[in-house]
């Protein structure tokens, strides 16, 4: 008897079967559009039925809330992966480095996190709250770098957004083919050290004789 797709993801538990539907449902969002984004067409792909499905997501509302979540759960987990650094700098800068490359590995998530690759679809309040978690690696990484006198003090979370929306923009454009691959890693290196640069501590300035003015 040959077993479905859901039935073997099944096996390896109830996450990794919830994980193959996402998976084969964002397939579907990409290759064919919102027309083939069904409970019934996803239930029919995977091999089970649409009232698991509907147990599992409530419905199609649901079910698209699930895949922007786990597009942030995805990012959270390729953020918190990266090792940390002596050099609170060099652990920030890590971390854009792991944001673009996850981009990159999963383009079908990243657009319907960011790019409103369903139409009309706009998260509630916990998905908000799950997009919001992903990005506190980051910040953290920020504090650190203000407490370690690296940056000036300022507001972590806020310091993070800006670097998320550099970062967003260069990768949306390297997704979209504007930045070629053998420049864009070199574009988006730049413009994070520099937008990183404007938060730098200042070095103190000095009287004419040498001493802290």
């Amino acid at each position: 008897m040959t077993t479905t797709l859901y039935q073997d993801a099944l096996r390896s538990g109830q996450e990794a079967a919830r994980t193959a539907v996402l998976d084969r449902a964002i397939d579907l969002l990409v290759t064919e559009g919102i027309p083939a984004l069904t409970i019934r067409r996803i239930a029919t792909e995977i091999g089970t039925s649409t009232k698991v499905l509907y147990t599992m997501f409530g419905g199609k509302e649901g079910l698209i809330d699930a895949l922007y979540q786990e597009g942030f759960a995805r990012l959270r987990r390729a953020q918190e992966r990266v090792p940390g650094s002596p050099d609170p700098l060099t652990h920030l800068g890590d971390l854009g480095t792991a944001y673009r490359a996850h981009a990159l590995a999963e383009p079908a998530y990243y657009r319907i996190m960011f790019e409103q690759a369903v139409p009309g679809y706009r998260p509630g309040s916990a998905s908000l709250a799950v997009a919001e978690e992903a990005f506190g690696v980051s910040a953290a990484a920020v504090g650190a770098c203000i407490d370690a006198g690296v940056f000036r003090p300022g507001d972590a979370r806020e310091i993070s957004k800006l670097l998320w929306a550099a970062a967003h923009g260069a990768v949306s454009l390297e997704l979209g083919g504007h930045f070629p691959p053998d420049t864009a890693a070199r574009r988006y290196e730049a413009l994070m050290t520099a937008v990183a640069g404007a938060y730098l501590a200042r070095p103190a300035t000095t009287t004419d004789e040498g001493h802290p003015a």
